[in-house]
């Protein structure tokens, strides 16, 4: 919201029974985290800061929205859900008055700390084993602004979505994030790195450096990553410590939800992308989350790489057919000192081999699509797999209905064909769409090419097609209409 010399902000700043953590973006009543939206959020720390003093609508509109155009009852909404959240005048004390005709005044007496006094600050250094970030995360601020302010009043969190959306990315940096906020620390556990003949429980119990007894005073956050490989071991684990850690909040990143009492499921969406209006408007594409990953990670290649307005357009081509995937632009950006936009707008089109170079250094699953979507496709059960090839004819959203008639076989009977799609949108694998006699299917681009190439080494490619032809041939005589398949 505000830029470092709007004011001299302090690091804490503690009201009633309030604490606010201006730069961890984190308001506690006591220990426990206030949920309070990003934009009441930032109208509490402008009236804050300035308390005493009165603050114009005008003014306080101009601080929290520099770039819209609002009106004054956006406002009045948000400093009504303020005084909800602080109990404004329940127990008598008043925080936020409103003065007729001039505007808004925080009122209460208010206790500013710079870092050198700040609680977390004067705790001893928290303990985590958190990877070092060797980049920026691009386009998830408001996502990780809002987890930030979840996390501590939930039990258990879990980030989900499909290869490569970047579901560790965000959970390591919230958990990055709340390192000063949780007492005993924050212990990462990478799943996939795991083999199944150690014990989890054993596993995470070492990380904290506690045996189950002693896990009942423990104030720390665990973050499994990649739950999605040991799915079972990730439930009976999380159902143990339940009762066992009642002050250790677990957030995990995994293909699909764990399903156990509880769980607060996030669905990670990919990047925004360009709109197609802005055909060579460099300003609005650099505005867009997908081409400012994009441009970060090529500029790490080429030093001096620019966006032209003769790129714009190619590289929203790019941007669509990788779906938003933070992974999936990250290995394309990195040939760009090879093929250009023009060149890699081409090879991207051509198919996935163009994806297959990333960070040596990187787990071998994040070094190509290909490898990513394999530990995916490996985990699936032969039906699973069948269908999920099998879907690949589809180039457009298609419904239940499209499905069973072009896909069902003697090995795939119709009734249990409904339950193996709905599996496959759980492992993030297809994306629903609506709901009821509306609802849709769609793989994602870069799934479709990878389930397209299993379906071509199947042998079941041309009958596919034959299927399909004849489906379509017959929505047509009957509706005179070609939709959603």
């Amino acid at each position: 919201m505000n830029s470092p010399n709007d004011f001299n902000l302090a690091s804490v700043l503690r009201f009633g029974p309030f604490t606010f953590h201006v730069r961890q973006r984190l308001i506690l009543n006591g220990d426990r985290p206030l949920r309070v939206g990003s934009r009441a959020l930032d109208i509490l720390q402008v009236l804050v800061e300035r308390a005493g003093r009165v603050i114009t609508k005008e003014q306080l509109i101009a601080q929290v929205w520099p770039t819209s155009v609002v009106e004054e009852i956006n406002l009045r909404v948000h400093i009504a859900a303020l005084r909800r959240a602080l109990g404004d005048g329940g127990n008598g004390q008043r925080y936020i008055v409103n003065v007729p005709q001039c505007g808004y005044s925080f009122i209460a007496p208010v206790h500013h700390e710079n870092a050198a006094s700040d609680t977390f600050a004067n705790r001893a250094p928290p303990s985590h084993n958190l990877p070092a970030r060797l980049t920026t995360v691009i386009g998830r601020d408001a996502l990780v602004g809002s987890l930030m302010r979840h996390v501590p009043g939930c039990r258990l969190l879990t980030i989900t979505g499909p290869t490569g959306v970047g579901k560790s990315t965000v959970a390591l940096r919230v958990a990055e994030l709340l390192v000063q906020y949780f007492r005993h620390g924050v212990w990462h556990v990478d799943l996939a790195q795991i083999s199944d003949d150690i014990s989890l429980l054993e596993h995470c119990l070492h990380r904290l450096g506690s045996d189950l007894a002693g896990l009942c005073e423990r104030h720390a956050l665990l973050v499994l990553d990649n739950a999605e490989h040991q799915h079972a071991a990730c439930k009976t684990l999380i159902e143990t410590l339940a009762g066992a850690a009642p002050r250790v909040s677990i957030l995990v990143s995994s293909r699909e939800p764990l399903q156990v009492c509880g769980e607060v499921v996030t669905q990670l969406p990919p990047l925004n992308m360009p709109k197609p209006v802005a055909v060579n408007d460099v300003a609005e594409a650099m505005g867009c989350p997908a081409v400012q990953l994009f441009i970060s990670r090529a500029r790490a290649r080429q030093h001096d790489f620019q966006l032209r307005a003769q790129d714009v357009q190619p590289l929203r081509e790019i941007c669509r057919q990788l779906d938003g995937l933070p992974l999936a632009i990250e290995l394309a950006a990195a040939q760009i000192d090879a093929l250009g936009v023009v060149g890699l707008h081409t090879h991207v089109a051509n198919g996935l081999q163009v994806l297959s170079q990333g960070r040596r250094t990187a787990v071998p699953r994040h070094q190509s699509i290909k490898a990513a979507l394999d530990s995916s496709f490996q985990r699936l059960s032969e039906p699973e797999r069948r269908v999920f090839q099998r879907l690949s004819i589809f180039k457009l959203p298609f419904t239940l209905e499209a499905a069973l008639a072009v896909v069902s076989c003697t090995q795939l009977a119709s009734s249990g064909l409904a339950a193996i799609i709905t599996s496959l949108v759980h492992k993030s694998l297809l994306t629903e769409e609506g709901s009821g006699s509306a609802c849709r299917y769609r793989m994602l681009n870069t799934t479709r090419r990878y389930a397209r190439e299993q379906l071509e080494r199947s042998g079941e490619e041309v009958e596919l097609e034959r299927r399909h032809a004849c489906y379509v041939n017959r929505l047509r005589s009957t509706s005179g209409v070609y939709v959603f398949i």
